[in-house]
């Protein structure tokens, strides 16, 4: 009896061998490290180091100037998406930050930008302003195991699931003076791509049409109160406000952003139906309310009336 107890342990023992070594049990580096070679492997990826966190990175632009600390201020866009395809954030009319480098991983919106992985990332891999990249992060430097947002299995669009990698396309901009290079490419684009005629402000250099001339002969000046129907537009089409009084709002022209004070003292009269695309050192600048950081708006207004 002893001796089959024996030749029983011993075969069991032997299982218990042969099942650890078919079946694969990784740790949390080595699934990170699998799901995203198998994420670049399927999608053509290639020309991408690994550096030791296990962030997977490719410069597309090296940046310049000094390397950046984490208490520098950083403008940068970007884009993210989950390496299981079922949660993506393409626009970069919204996905804006700055603020402090180190404070990139308390952020608290949009998702996709409060991770230690990016904040590490932008510090140690991309360095610079001006600096772009393409950086798949491992999920052990995401979410984790939780994921983020609000969803479920069949509505995905605004959660990122547990265990998730992710990869982002990172453009740190950098300076005012490289903002509004930005600014004024994103705008060209916008033109472009909606097929729009208009016109650059030769002074402060704002892009506007003047659909309908008016025909006021008071000026508008900074003593000036107006009466408008307007909406202020991000370019993906969100509307950040707009006039609400049936239909109409009434302004001081002191209390309007610097892009519209300067717009209606040049173009506006009474009448008058125009739009404007502002760079965002005329619009909100760096205040983040309903409208993300150092964003290009769209100002569509008509003027109802003016009182010198």
């Amino acid at each position: 009896m002893r001796q089959i107890t024996y030749t029983l342990l011993f075969f069991g023992l032997i299982a218990l061998v042969a099942c650890r070594r078919n079946n694969y049990d990784p740790t949390i580096n080595q699934y990170d490290d699998d799901q995203i070679k198998a994420y670049m492997s399927s999608g053509g990826l290639s020309g991408f180091t690994r550096d030791t966190s296990g962030i997977y990175y490719k410069i597309l632009n090296p940046g310049r100037d000094t390397a950046l600390q984490y208490t520098s201020n950083v403008s940068m866009v970007f884009t993210v998406k989950s390496v299981d395809g079922k949660y993506a954030s393409n626009d970069t009319i919204t996905n804006h930050y700055d603020g402090y480098l180190g404070h990139i991983s308390t952020a608290t919106s949009p998702l996709g930008l409060d991770i230690p992985g990016l904040q590490q990332a932008v510090h140690n891999i991309i360095k610079h302003n001006g600096g772009i990249a393409r950086l798949i992060i491992p999920s052990k430097l995401a979410y984790g195991v939780s994921g983020a947002g609000v969803g479920s299995s069949s509505n995905t669009s605004g959660r990122i699931a547990g265990n998730q990698s992710l990869d982002y396309y990172v453009h740190l901009i950098g300076d005012t003076v490289a903002q509004e290079a930005y600014d004024q490419l994103v705008i060209k684009n916008y033109i472009a791509q909606n097929g729009l005629t208009m016109q650059q402000d030769p002074d402060d250099h704002y892009w506007y049409s003047i659909d309908e001339p008016g025909t006021g002969t008071v000026p508008i000046t900074y003593q000036s109160s107006i009466i408008i129907s307007f909406t202020t537009l991000l370019l993906d089409g969100t509307i950040a406000s707009q006039s609400n009084n049936a239909p109409y709002a009434s302004f001081d022209i002191p209390d309007m952003i610097p892009g519209v004070q300067k717009a209606l003292k040049k173009y506006g009269r009474a009448g008058a139906l125009m739009t404007f695309l502002f760079p965002s050192r005329l619009a909100y600048g760096k205040l983040t309310t309903s409208i993300p950081p150092n964003s290009v708006i769209k100002y569509a207004v008509r003027v109802i009336s003016v009182s010198p």
